[in-house]
């Protein structure tokens, strides 16, 4: 995560002005896998909506991301949540997320910087006051952990709990 977020700060047309801190979250729809890291940015970008997805897409690619298995392991998923205030159905991409609010593990990063955020017509920490954050734990406090490559390693051997 640490290296994609550093792929989309370096580019000419995005710029990151926030990072949550680090989760350690349980694994949510298949359940019988191990736990998942989750962080959430705020992203500057001149990029439309579809063309941004297309570079975080190709960044899953760059990392090797496979889709072998819906909610099952993977080694990187970039999601964007919202994009301004817009809101769209399309079939490629739908603004906001469909289920970012129904998701403790997308909420609690996100409420990190941007709580009174609406979406859906409740801000992000009404949402996430009423959303499961059982077995979330802060992995990281420290939101400059996404800028050091040291971080990649201790992440590819995470703490078993």
């Amino acid at each position: 995560m640490a290296a994609a977020l550093r792929k989309l700060d370096g580019r000419d047309d995005c710029r990151l002005t926030a990072v949550s801190r680090l989760y350690r979250t349980p694994p949510w729809g298949k359940t019988d896998q191990s736990f998942f890291f989750n962080a959430c940015a705020a992203l500057h970008t001149l990029l439309e909506p579809e063309a941004l997805l297309d570079v975080c897409l190709g960044i899953e690619r760059d990392m090797k991301r496979e889709r072998i298995e819906r909610w099952g392991p993977r080694t990187l998923d970039i999601d964007l949540l919202t994009f301004d205030d817009i809101e769209q159905g399309a079939p490629r991409l739908e603004l906001p997320h469909p289920r970012m609010t129904e998701r403790g593990f997308v909420l609690m990063p996100l409420a990190d910087f941007a709580a009174d955020l609406i979406v859906k017509g409740r801000t992000v920490a009404d949402w996430l006051s009423r959303a499961d954050i059982q077995g979330i734990e802060i992995a990281d406090a420290d939101r400059e952990w996404w800028r050091s490559a040291s971080n990649e390693k201790a992440a590819e051997n995470p703490p078993l709990g």
